[in-house]
């Protein structure tokens, strides 16, 4: 059981210090367009849509990159693609426009296989049921790289993009190379018995965790009008962009400084209810976006207060639920499974919250509240199921718990041992 940070294994931290690395250097990310529409004289839909294959790429490697891992063996996998995605990095100044339409789908697919295998890798390392630490210690260090990376990228473009993509692509396998002496060798994965063949056999099979997905594609819905339509809103309010950028420098911050303890202070707490009112509160801070009389400046920063103390809740807990929910041999499948849903904002909300936004400004908040609120409803009704599943469970087996039952014991967050002790 960890009962703290010293209790994590050494992986945890390697594997942390490589997505601190990896985040401060994603600078493909961050100046791709700026790239295509300068140097390389693309147009601005061009560009966009070589821009937008990167994520696509992406999002399909979360939905269904899993499975190379936990048929093949996360180390390998992970050693493997982070090496093509090096390669293809370090080399885009070199590539024809082409052959870029053809690389940045890849690359993105590419990444995410990357990254679910760290997270499984650092999953695997720790015993379900004390995951939320392993989980916060990555978003901070992924949280710490991207607060260092924007400006580091931006002093460095003034030598060119070619060298943030060169030094992007060469820190990746670097990073590769000196990741993988400290990773331990797996044992291969077998499926116990009368545990699901597959994902969708085993997903079709948890009611509670797919009302909990639902529930995440709703308050990522709203969680990710921070990027498309809260700066629109400032903006027509009269305030300067400084106070955007302020916005998030707070939510960063917070994360920082905050997440780690508190998942130490939750870690015995049942999940389901911490989802919840991380939900709620994700709800609540967007509708005091929309109540000017408080001030659009001073209302602004309450509201980034709350939905962050959401964000502080929910994240961390419902990405360590979901992996203490998975069988062992589908770990990855599983993590990729809540990423895809967990990040499915980045492709819904701009266009969603844009057209809300052009035809009632006003109606977008409250709108934004029903909607992570609905998500919040979902996180509950997850956990009824579940600690139904569990009763059923136990009526079956003469009051003791049955052999199948660790999803809904995982999505209930109450009947495994490690997380009621005290």
């Amino acid at each position: 059981m960890v009962r703290d940070l010293r209790d994590l294994p050494r992986v945890v931290w390697v594997l942390a210090a490589g997505r601190l690395v990896s985040s401060a250097s994603a600078f493909l990310m961050l100046f791709l367009v700026l790239y295509l529409t300068g140097p390389r004289g693309l147009g601005v839909v061009p560009a966009g849509v070589i821009a937008g294959s990167n994520g696509v790429g992406a999002l399909l490697g979360n939905l269904t990159g899993g499975r190379f891992g936990d048929r093949h063996g996360h180390r390998r996998v992970l050693l493997l693609t982070a090496s093509v995605v090096g390669v293809l990095t370090a080399l885009i100044p070199w590539q024809p426009v082409w052959l870029l339409a053809v690389t940045m789908p890849i690359t993105g697919y590419l990444g995410a296989v990357a990254s679910l295998g760290q997270g499984a890798l650092a999953a695997l390392a720790v015993p379900p049921g004390s995951r939320r630490s392993s989980v916060a210690v990555s978003r901070a260090a992924s949280n710490a790289g991207f607060v260092i990376g924007p400006p580091l990228g931006a002093l460095l473009a003034t030598r060119g993009y070619d060298t943030l993509f060169v030094l992007d692509g060469v820190l990746t396998l670097v990073l590769r190379h000196v990741t993988s002496r400290f990773l331990p060798d797996e044992a291969p994965v077998t499926r116990a018995e009368g545990a699901p063949t597959g994902l969708w056999r085993a997903v079709r099979g948890d009611r509670s965790l797919l009302l909990l997905l639902a529930g995440v594609v709703l308050v990522d819905l709203v969680y990710r009008q921070l990027y498309s339509t809260l700066p629109l809103h400032l903006r027509d309010h009269g305030q300067p962009l400084a106070l955007y950028t302020m916005l998030v420098a707070i939510g960063s911050g917070l994360i920082l400084a905050l997440e780690i303890p508190a998942a130490l202070w939750l870690r015995d707490r049942p999940a389901i209810p911490v989802i919840a009112t991380g939900y709620a509160l994700v709800a609540m801070g967007f509708v005091i976006f929309g109540l000017t009389w408080l001030g659009v400046a001073v209302g602004a920063v309450v509201a980034m207060v709350v939905l962050t103390a959401g964000e502080i809740l929910y994240k961390t807990t419902a990405t360590a639920h979901v992996l203490d929910a998975a069988p062992t041999h589908l770990v990855g499948q599983y993590q990729g499974l809540y990423t895809g849903a967990a990040t499915s904002g980045t492709m819904l909300s701009a266009p969603l919250g844009g057209i809300v936004y052009a035809a009632s400004p006003g109606l977008l908040w409250p709108l934004c509240g029903v909607v992570a609120g609905t998500g919040a409803v979902l996180a509950l009704a997850a956990g009824r199921v579940a600690r139904g599943s569990v009763a059923a469970d136990a009526t079956r087996s003469g009051g003791l718990p049955g052999p199948g039952r660790g999803a809904a014991t995982a999505a209930a967050g109450e009947a495994a041992p490690a997380r009621e002790a005290r």
